[in-house]
């Protein structure tokens, strides 16, 4: 089912010299297709355009990046489609091309099969030893050089652990692997602060927007894995997973609480009205 474009025509391959591929000068986003609908693709637009004017890649048309993503999905109902904005091709050595060719490249994948109850009842998770180099420059975009989060990924291969939380090299928590991290104690929402490393989620965005709409209270901060151990309920976000709540970790259990229940339902609902938003024209 994997169908692919580059730079608005059907391709499978891509210039050697594109600098995403030498040196992942370049950003990306992920985003889940449900019922024939590329969910909440403005919004990961709107963070695509943010890093790329943080690293200074040209500015693209949303009009062709909107085309490209429905050529690849087709009549295809469910999968997931990956968007990578590269700054183009260019010679040897690190200085940027005086004139920059943006390359973007679009791949629809099938999707994701993870068990029901990852979402239900949680998932276990572990602490990865790989810790985040600290750079204020990066902090947040979704770049194309993910090299900390493979090596953090290829420390277990027990299927029962379903994601590896990642602390920076001052030992503050940060995120998943793949994914961003809340703690919920009462009413109240925490998430790491992103302004030193790590990526800041679209469906971390959203979740933030739901703290408000929900009546809790919340707050991006720095925390450490013992107010992980104090919270009340730990649950993880990305745009393909949606919500997953932690079960255990290093041996510590926690409930499926009432917050975390109550924003799983929000966003239940949240992607079926995009759905019928889009079903709507």
């Amino acid at each position: 089912m994997t169908a692919m474009r580059v730079n608005g025509k059907s391709a499978s391959r891509i210039d050697l010299l594109d600098r995403g591929f030498q040196y992942g000068d370049g950003v990306f986003t992920t985003l889940l297709v449900q019922d024939g609908v590329p969910l909440f693709l403005e919004r990961h637009f709107e963070r695509l355009t943010r890093d790329c004017q943080r690293l200074a890649i040209p500015p693209f048309e949303w009009a062709l990046l909107r085309q490209d993503v429905m050529a690849v999905l087709g009549d295809q109902r469910q999968g997931v489609i990956k968007i990578q904005i590269t700054r183009g091709a260019g010679g040897r050595g690190y200085r940027t091309p005086g004139v920059v060719s943006p390359a973007r490249v679009v791949v629809l994948h099938p999707p994701s099969r993870f068990p029901d109850q990852y979402s239900s009842a949680g998932i276990e998770a572990r602490y990865c030893h790989v810790r985040l180099g600290i750079n204020a420059s990066l902090a947040g975009i979704k770049h194309m050089n993910r090299l900390e989060q493979v090596l953090a990924r290829s420390e277990w291969q027990d299927n029962g652990v379903a994601e590896g939380l990642m602390l920076d090299h001052e030992g503050l928590l940060v995120e998943g692997t793949m994914s961003n991290v809340f703690l919920v104690k009462g009413r109240q929402l925490q998430t790491p602060r992103l302004d030193r490393c790590g990526v800041a989620g679209v469906m971390r965005s959203i979740i933030i927007s739901a703290a408000s709409t929900l009546g809790l209270s919340f707050s991006e901060c720095r925390l450490t894995p013992a107010a992980v151990d104090a919270a009340d309920e730990v649950f993880l976000t990305n745009s393909i997973i949606r919500l997953w709540p932690i079960r255990c970790l290093e041996g510590k259990s926690y409930p499926v609480g009432p917050v975390t229940c109550e924003l799983r339902d929000w966003l239940k609902q949240t992607v079926t009205d995009e759905i019928s938003r889009w079903s709507r024209g």
